[in-house]
């Protein structure tokens, strides 16, 4: 973390909230400055792609303008199994200068698409347990995901200086808020509406990532089957609002049963991670993303996966100013758990 740099904002749009995150780097300790949530109408995003940029726009200036930000520069990332491709490979030993002129060489043999259509960076992990290897992380995105997000962040009036990947932002999240142990695999697994984001660390560092189409969506059409709702009506059940003609138990079980999809999911992840890498255990769940507030989620997710979950502290090492209301930052810390680790982030930083 590159401290004393200038601050940037962290967008996190998603396909159900907008979220936006401005940190202030003091000596060594990050503050909170501004926060916001904004809430999307369905279908404006889905499975990641914009199909009404104008209102995607509108609903970006109005959260500017209601947080009060005036930084102009952003941290916006991209996420989704069909455009987005993170590879861990063993290349040669080489320097970074030299690998920054091989990488579309040696990146094709991995990448599905062409490679003309992306957008390549990579990372240097270290040392392959095989003589004179490296390991490396390679990361492709198509070039029309980052244009369409860039274009509305632009036609908002913002300037994007860095474009991440979910899974690396809730990565630097957890470097920043939590102790790590070199023994010990944790997966960050950020349940959206529309996506799930799976990044397992092994002493910090990203030894697997995973996105797969399926998020809390599932838990609102559950909903609006069962019971002839609108939209709006399932959204509050989920919340525990009350809903006329419909109990709190009838809810509960249909959300339970919604929840087995979403548990099947990343359990199928999970055991494809023990299938195709040497770390075979799990530790713990590190739990984010809207569908992590629902009642019953996390308790069911440790019973049936047999791994410890938690909800995750995304301020747990920043100071957050007295101004803001505690109960609030709680009740939306899995929401934002993105855009903060978005907001880290630094111009000239690797």
């Amino acid at each position: 973390m590159l401290f004393g740099k200038k601050d940037i904002i962290g967008l996190d749009i998603g396909s159900k909230h907008i979220k936006v995150v401005q940190l202030k780097n003091n000596k060594d300790k990050f503050t909170l400055e501004r926060l916001g949530i904004s809430s999307l109408e369905p279908e404006l995003i889905v499975d990641g792609s914009i199909l009404d940029s104008t209102r995607v726009i509108d609903s970006i200036k109005e959260l500017i303008e209601s947080t009060d930000i005036q930084t102009k520069d952003v941290t916006l990332s991209v996420s989704g199994h069909s455009s987005v491709i993170i590879k861990r490979v063993s290349l040669p030993q080489m320097s970074e200068d030299e690998l920054e002129e091989s990488i579309r060489f040696e990146a094709e043999q991995y990448i599905p698409f062409d490679i003309e259509d992306v957008n390549l960076d990579f990372q240097i992990l270290g040392l392959a347990e095989t003589d004179n290897m490296m390991d490396v992380l390679i990361v492709a995105v198509k070039k029309d995901k980052i244009n369409e997000y860039v274009s509305v962040v632009r036609d908002a009036g913002l300037e994007p200086v860095i474009v991440d990947v979910d899974a690396f932002a809730l990565e630097n999240m957890y470097e920043l808020n939590y102790e790590t142990s070199d023994e010990s695999n944790v997966a960050l697994v950020n349940i959206g509406a529309s996506m799930i984001n799976i990044n397992i660390l092994k002493g910090g560092m990203s030894v697997f990532t995973r996105d797969s189409s399926v998020g809390g969506n599932l838990l609102t059409e559950a909903l609006q089957r069962e019971f002839t709702l609108s939209f709006q009506d399932a959204e509050k059940l989920i919340q525990e609002e009350e809903i006329e003609g419909v109990s709190k138990d009838e809810a509960s079980a249909v959300l339970n049963s919604a929840f087995t999809d979403i548990i099947t999911e990343i359990s199928r992840s999970f055991d494809y991670f023990r299938d195709t890498t040497n770390y075979e255990n799990i530790d713990e769940i590190i739990l984010c993303g809207g569908v992590a507030l629902t009642k019953n989620f996390v308790t069911l997710l440790s019973e049936r996966v047999g791994i410890d979950a938690k909800i995750v502290e995304p301020f747990r090492n920043v100071d957050v100013p007295v101004s803001f209301d505690n109960e609030y930052i709680n009740s939306v810390a899995p929401i934002v758990s993105v855009a903060v680790g978005l907001a880290i982030r630094r111009i000239g930083d690797k």
